[in-house]
């Protein structure tokens, strides 16, 4: 392996092209096989004959996954290579997709949860990769990464419903991510021959746990509500727009341009993000769009609502990737960036399970969207209080002195 320890210029040899690509690759598998669910849940709903609860239960169950393995990635990571790791997870993926897409209940249920482990990884490792690989370009590769998912997420809401419409059904809608993730899967075979962060040693020094510090539980709330906010919105803003007026096929497109929003803001912060030493002022201006937007659609403004979908895009595409930034800033060494990763993203999208389920009871208990829209505000409060915190200009310590 090879990192660019002299000069800021990335130097695109062959290996940089294929570990490049191959990270573009993983990352593009690691959120459209859940954001394909949304838009099919009626139909799948209808043709399984399962209740609401369980339809809405898709959604957290990778959520739910997530949580479980993340603190075990870096572990693994570390016995058996990353790149092994990587690809083991890709294997897991492909099959998890095939069997959700078998048309059973019990096969849907297991499938979900099998490619939730496997996402799982990539989502904590790939930060990890890129600290370890790319450390003079850190924030144009996390950009390049965190663009890829936003980019597959988006193009998988806009035609899991025409697919699913054709003879292939909702069960081909689904199981059509599995070509995604055996082409991963492909592409990523030439990093087999490395072992990255297998052959880190570890630091002689007496460990603190990580869970002891402030600064690391700063960074899990910032991850945590931002995915909080993402998959709430995802799941419930579109049912918000119809309840004011705004007709199924409109609403429909209104998240879209959400989702659409994202793509550029999701590759400059991360860029910006690893110039400036402190992101305050990039975490006052995401709470700012966040308020903004939610605040316009709880005051029912829709003649603005794509002005609302606008700001709320902006404001998530920007929180992720400088939540995907903090994971590397506010380490010094690959297999800190990693342990922080993992602890960020299993309370944080543990955290984030919480929401969709909230919004909806709250919305059951009250009758109307006004209260769970305000959950939706308060998130955006904790985002500016955690990202206050974690947008120091200070490194977590993991090591006593």
């Amino acid at each position: 392996m090879t990192t660019q320890h002299v000069t800021r210029r990335l130097k695109f040899t062959r290996n940089t092209w294929l570990l490049l690509v191959g990270i573009v690759f993983i990352a593009l598998t690691l959120r459209s096989p859940l954001t394909t669910v949304g838009p099919l849940i009626s139909s799948i709903r209808d043709s399984l004959g399962i209740s609401n609860v369980l339809a809405g239960f898709l959604t957290t169950i990778p959520l739910l996954a997530f949580a479980i393995i993340s603190p075990f990635a870096p572990k693994l990571a570390r016995r058996f290579g990353m790149e092994l790791t990587l690809f083991g997870s890709l294997i897991l993926l492909t099959a998890g997709i095939i069997i959700r897409s078998l048309g059973t209940i019990p096969a849907l249920l297991i499938g979900t949860f099998l490619l939730g482990l496997a996402i799982a990884f990539g989502n904590v490792l790939l930060p990890s990769l890129i600290k370890l690989s790319f450390p003079l370009q850190i924030g144009l590769m996390t950009g390049i990464y965190s663009v890829s998912m936003n980019l597959s997420a988006s193009i998988a809401i806009g035609v899991s419903v025409p697919l699913a419409q054709t003879a292939f059904g909702w069960q081909g809608a689904l199981g059509m991510w599995s070509i995604l993730a055996l082409v991963a899967l492909l592409v990523w075979l030439p990093q087999l021959k490395n072992k990255r962060l297998a052959a880190i040693p570890e630091v002689a020094k007496e460990k603190i746990p990580l869970w002891r510090s402030p600064l690391a539980w700063s960074v899990t709330l910032f991850m945590g509500f931002q995915s909080l906010l993402f998959y709430t919105t995802s799941a419930w803003l579109p049912e918000v727009l119809k309840a004011q007026g705004i007709s199924a096929d409109n609403a429909g497109w209104l998240v879209s341009l959400l989702q659409f929003s994202q793509l550029p803001i999701t590759f400059i912060i991360p860029i910006i993000a690893g110039k400036v030493k402190a992101q305050r002022m990039i975490v006052v201006g995401v709470t700012v769009l966040y308020i903004i937007g939610y605040g316009g659609v709880l005051l029912n403004i829709t003649a603005l609502t794509a002005l609302w979908m606008i700001m709320i895009g902006l404001a998530g595409g920007a929180a992720f990737g400088l939540a995907m930034m903090f994971f590397t800033l506010r380490t010094q060494t690959p297999q800190e960036a990693a342990n922080l990763s993992g602890m960020a993203q299993s309370f944080g999208y543990a955290l984030a399970a919480v929401g969709p389920v909230l919004f909806g009871l709250l919305h059951d208990s009250t009758g109307g969207w006004t209260i769970p829209m305000f959950i939706l505000i308060f998130a955006s409060v904790i985002v500016l209080l955690s990202g206050m915190s974690a947008g120091r200009n200070v490194l977590v310590t993991l090591y006593k002195r």
